[in-house]
């Protein structure tokens, strides 16, 4: 996750139940994936997301 005005990563785990977003530590957290520079949170959402509207598309071309 980041701030898209700053540019800023914000950890999706720390920042759970927070009133301030936490920042994301990158290369000190075991959920972060350096070589595309994401934390692996966001790839299993961003996929999970792909997958929900790649079903939805086939459903509407079943009706």
């Amino acid at each position: 996750m980041a701030d898209i005005k700053k540019g800023i990563p914000f950890c999706p785990l720390m920042s759970v139940g927070k009133d301030v977003d936490m920042v994301c530590t990158q290369e000190r957290c075991a959920w972060y994936i350096p070589n595309i520079r994401k934390c692996s949170m966001y790839i299993m959402a961003y996929n999970a997301l792909l997958e929900a509207n790649s079903k939805q598309v086939t459903k509407k071309r079943i009706v």
